[in-house]
């Protein structure tokens, strides 16, 4: 713990010298302190479990068997909560475990984003967090229940709100401990135990003892009332969902279930034969993969999610409600600019997504590979559409380069219609030859154009022409062209 600083350490004496009369005269505040609200919500939840599972199966592609029993669990808990509000206290059931649970599947197949969604659709403060956090620090006693406490914050000081949310702790495979209690499996060990108690029905401090703001309000309120009166938040009914990656489970089961005799080994596994290998999970497995039993027995719902393959990245693309696609069209829709994918790039940033092994995440890194420059560039220029296609993900830098030679040509195009009244055409040759001089003589493609042709409303004029081509051999000798045109076409009808 930091030690406080001397001007914290002189307050907190003033505060100590305060009589009660004083202290009263600044009343506490419900809202002064983040977590100490305590509204009486009521808790309103009647959503059913196929209309949840139909909500998520619109945005997550792929885990269908997942979503049913995800969707199922998520619906029951907070349904049977509202019951048994109801229920009289000598009714109630002693000991009763809630639905917590415990997905498994490698990164990327949206388990946190599963949980996000369902947090968002029945309207419950949600709470994630990496179990690493624990593991690696070493252990410390706050930090768990901090997540408690956080749900209070994302409640807006609301108590009793943030007793029906969802907390969701990520690589929960990390804290395991491989069998050795020396180092830091001790730690492992440590964290699981003390998400034991939160996941079970305890209650947790909403201000931490070794806070200096705590020590000063706990202080004021001895001198106003005599005594410390200590702010808590149930755990019971708060969900717990943990997720992990589990690499090796599958072989902790295969030997359980003997098939070292059928050649099993970890290299020749294909993905659907570990997932049907992982579908066989016991809690015994999780025991032996290092989580304590006591541990494994507040996470009741074991699922499965599939782990996505290039037509199920594809599909994600294709969703209508597509996060990857409708954000990245978001990002360039900032700029005026609209964007579209045609089908045959979807499947090929698909490919690239799936080569980087890392699931739905790979999505956004092979669409930010292909379009930051254009995110940089075209909002300089008029571009006010662009379509990703196939030419466009190959050939990049071409495409780009065409876009802006293309852009400042119109600009220089506009203008000189507007001042001049004429026309001015070019010609693939003067196109391409613009586009060279202006890459080695680093000018913008609308300043090279004005300084190369500006004058050429003369010599049209003097032609009486409403319209004129520019070839590529005018780029390299603007004047020089014009005169030579003027010479042999000048009278003619």
């Amino acid at each position: 713990m930091t030690k406080p600083s001397a001007e914290h350490e002189k307050a907190f004496e003033e505060i100590l010298k305060m009589n009660p009369e004083e202290a009263q005269q600044k009343p506490e505040s419900a809202g002064d302190h983040p977590g100490t609200k305590v509204h009486e919500s009521e808790l309103n939840f009647n959503i059913l479990p196929e209309e949840l599972e139909e909500y998520l199966n619109r945005y997550v592609v792929g885990q269908e068997s997942t979503v049913e029993v995800i969707a199922t669990k998520v619906c029951t808990h907070f349904n049977r909560m509202k019951i048994e509000k109801s229920v009289p206290e000598d009714q109630k059931i002693i000991g009763n475990i809630k639905s917590n649970m415990l997905l498994i599947g490698p990164t990327g197949v949206g388990k946190t984003y599963i949980i996000k969604l369902i947090a968002k659709k029945i309207g419950v403060p949600f709470v994630k967090a990496d179990a690493t956090k624990f593991s690696e620090t070493g252990y410390v006693g706050g930090d768990v229940e901090d997540l408690v406490r956080e749900l209070v914050h994302e409640s807006d000081g609301d108590v009793t709100r943030a007793e029906y949310g969802i907390i969701y702790i990520d690589e929960i495979d990390k804290i395991a401990s491989s069998g050795n209690m020396h180092g830091p499996d001790v730690s492992r060990t440590g964290v699981q135990r003390n998400l034991l108690k939160l996941m079970e029905d305890s209650d947790v401090d909403l201000k931490t003892p070794h806070d200096l703001a705590s020590q000063v309000e706990a202080a004021m309120e001895a001198q106003r009332t005599g005594k410390v009166s200590r702010k808590k938040i149930s755990t019971k009914n708060i969900l717990f969902i943990v997720s992990g990656a589990f690499a090796g489970l599958n072989e902790i089961i295969g030997k359980r279930l003997n098939m070292q005799s059928i050649g099993f080994e970890k290299s020749k596994v294909s993905t659907q034969e570990s997932r049907s290998i992982l579908k066989n999970l016991k809690t015994e497995d999780l025991i032996q993969f290092g989580f304590e039993s006591e541990f494994v027995g507040r996470l009741p719902v074991y699922v499965m999610l599939n782990e996505l393959d290039v037509n199920g990245l594809y599909k994600i693309l294709k969703n209508r409600y597509s996060t990857v696609v409708l954000g990245k069209k978001m990002d360039f829709k900032a700029y005026g600019i609209d964007l579209d994918f045609t089908d045959e790039a979807l499947m090929e940033l698909a490919s690239r997504a799936y080569n980087e092994k890392t699931g739905a995440r790979g999505l956004l890194s092979v669409f930010e590979k292909v379009l930051i420059k254009f995110e940089k560039k075209l909002p300089s220029t008029g571009v006010k559409k662009l379509t990703v296609d196939m030419e466009l993900i190959n050939n990049t830098d071409a495409v780009l380069e065409r876009l802006i030679v293309d852009d400042g040509i119109k600009k220089f195009q506009k203008e000189f219609l507007i001042d001049h009244g004429i026309y001015l055409n070019f010609d693939d040759n003067a196109f391409t030859k613009i586009s060279e001089k202006s890459k080695s003589q680093n000018k913008k493609v609308r300043d090279l154009c004005d300084e190369l042709f500006r004058d050429y409303f003369h010599g049209i004029r003097l032609m009486k022409l409403e319209s004129f081509t520019v070839p590529g051999e005018a780029v390299e000798n603007p004047k020089g062209f014009l005169d030579d045109y003027i010479k042999q076409n000048y009278g003619k009808d």
